[in-house]
């Protein structure tokens, strides 16, 4: 083999061996560059989930608020009208009941009472009140009950108040009382909670 033969040998081992240690580096890099890749690659994932799940839970935070906003402000909307309601209610069982007292049923009804009244008493001393509105009843009722009935100085509508001071009590059948237990007692039955 010639020098030159030699030479050209030597320069293509060398150049093969560069080429192939060049190709093995190349790919070890490669394989560098494309496993650094994936772990970011799996980080901004990471990120981008966590990113993700805080966004979809601060809206439905901000959804929930708003839900939570709009509910309050239906019970408060519904609250009100039921209150409304409510008192016109009343305001149409007071007439009804101011009505009522210009009638006959209520001179029998006045009678009943004052005879009850007079029965739970028995043989202890009563004083039995009208209201002022009945002024113009007391000497007929006082003769269809042989009661001594007065005019009482708070007006409570219609009814009677009736006192037994020795045993400490005080009967109160007055339409006043009777209209505002009701009213505080009232509750709407059926709607949302009954549907």
């Amino acid at each position: 083999m010639t020098t030159e033969e030699k030479l050209q040998h030597f320069y293509d081992v060398s150049v093969g061996e560069a080429i192939e240690e060049s190709n093995k580096l190349i790919e070890a890099h490669r394989q560098e560059l494309e496993q650094q890749f994936n772990l970011c690659k799996q980080e901004k994932d990471k990120e981008i989930e966590a990113l993700l799940k805080a966004e979809s839970d601060r809206a439905s935070r901000e959804i929930n608020k708003s839900l939570s906003a709009s509910q309050l402000e239906i019970k408060r909307n519904w609250t009100k009208n039921q209150n409304g309601l409510k008192d016109q209610l009343f305001q149409e069982v007071k007439e009804l009941l101011m009505q009522f007292t210009k009638t006959s049923d209520y001179d029998e009804y006045l009678v009943r009472k004052i005879h009850e009244v007079k029965d739970f008493a028995g043989e202890d001393e009563i004083s039995i009140y009208l209201a002022p509105c009945d002024r113009d009843k007391l000497e007929q009722l006082s003769a269809k009950t042989g009661m001594t009935l007065q005019i009482s100085d708070q007006d409570f509508w219609g009814g009677v108040k009736a006192m037994i001071p020795k045993k400490n009590i005080l009967i109160d059948n007055s339409f006043q009382s009777a209209f505002q237990a009701e009213r505080q007692n009232f509750t709407f039955d059926g709607g949302l909670t009954y549907e």
